[in-house]
């Protein structure tokens, strides 16, 4: 039985969807805290053992056996949250908790991670654990997913008591169905749809870079099914531990976002309008990133992963444009 937290988050649900869609398996617990109307509609197609409230998981996790692996997705992820209290208690004391648990009990622990570890991409996107201490992210959210992967490092590398497999996944970009409950931290690619159909045109941030014309700063789009394809290369391959960049590997411009999603609704280029950057994102904005990843394939990993255009198409044509947009 496998213990899924995020359960009814974008990445935490998706992989639910893989569970039982692609792999037959519904030997899992969803442990979930639902604060956002209709997120329970994230996993309401899904067949599992039980849901657990996150606060509730603790004293579960005492009485329970047969536990074949923890993937934990759960996290604060607004990138803008500023309340480190918060993000201590969730992203890092939550996560050593199951750490703990899973070293104790010798399960597998597969846990999310982040590109945001990376900051300005100043150290580049390569995620040889020799060079994490030099990374420096450009907040607090990033700092906290940072600080609890410098912390596995420290007990492994320590010879404390650890799970006999252990996966830090750093997320690039991640779009795709079911993250409608993300609000302001849904996609670009959700909100370039919401806004084309309600205004018929699509905005993006000016640069505030010189060396980014406006449109074409750079991200590692990975489409959501894609990117939980990460989670179960590992589950199915224990013997491998470390930290692993979980992108595509091939930037792609805001621009070329919008055109995406564009074509899938029958645009033109002329639909899009640059907006000035909010202030709380100045000073904080990655202006590029991509994933090296060489680290992974050399484990033999090998997917072909969707396109822009292509995860876009699937995204909107199979769900964005249905009656029921849930995965």
């Amino acid at each position: 039985m496998i213990i899924l937290t995020g359960g009814a988050g974008m990445i935490g649900s998706m992989v639910a969807w893989h569970l039982n869609t692609i792999l037959n398996e519904d030997q899992f617990v969803i442990v979930d805290d639902l604060l956002n109307k209709d997120q329970e509609q994230n996993f309401a197609k899904r067949k599992f053992i039980d849901y657990i409230n996150k606060n509730d998981l603790p004293k579960y996790l005492k009485n329970i056996k047969n536990i074949t692996a923890v993937i934990h997705m759960g996290a604060i992820s607004s990138t803008t949250e500023t309340n480190f209290n918060k993000l201590l208690l969730s992203n890092i004391r939550y996560s050593q908790m199951l750490w703990s648990w899973c070293s104790q009990k010798k399960v597998p622990f597969i846990y999310a991670s982040s590109a945001a570890t990376y900051g300005g991409g100043e150290n580049g996107y390569n995620d040889n654990e020799d060079l994490l201490s030099k990374l420096s992210p450009l907040n607090a959210y990033g700092y906290s997913k940072h600080f609890f992967d410098q912390w596995i490092l420290s007990q492994v590398k320590s010879n404390q008591p650890s799970p006999p497999q252990w996966c830090g996944l750093k997320f690039f970009n991640v779009y795709g169905p079911n993250e409608y409950h993300k609000n302001r931290m849904a996609s670009v690619v959700f909100h370039a749809f919401q806004q084309y159909q309600k205004e018929n045109e699509i905005k993006l941030f000016k640069s505030g870079n010189k060396n980014y014309k406006d449109g074409m700063q750079l991200r590692d789009f990975i489409y959501v099914k894609d990117a939980v394809e990460y989670i179960v290369f590992f589950l199915k391959n224990s013997h491998i531990s470390g930290l692993f960049n979980s992108g595509t590997g091939s930037a792609q411009s805001f621009k070329d976002l919008a055109n995406a999603v564009l074509m899938s609704s029958k645009g033109s280029m002329s639909s899009i309008k640059y907006i000035e950057m909010p202030e709380d994102l100045k000073g904080k904005y990655q202006y590029y990133t991509e994933a090296n990843l060489d680290k992974i394939l050399a484990t033999g990993f090998n997917l072909k992963f969707k396109n822009l255009n292509e995860g876009v198409n699937d995204y909107m044509k199979n769900y964005l444009l249905t009656s029921d947009r849930y995965a």
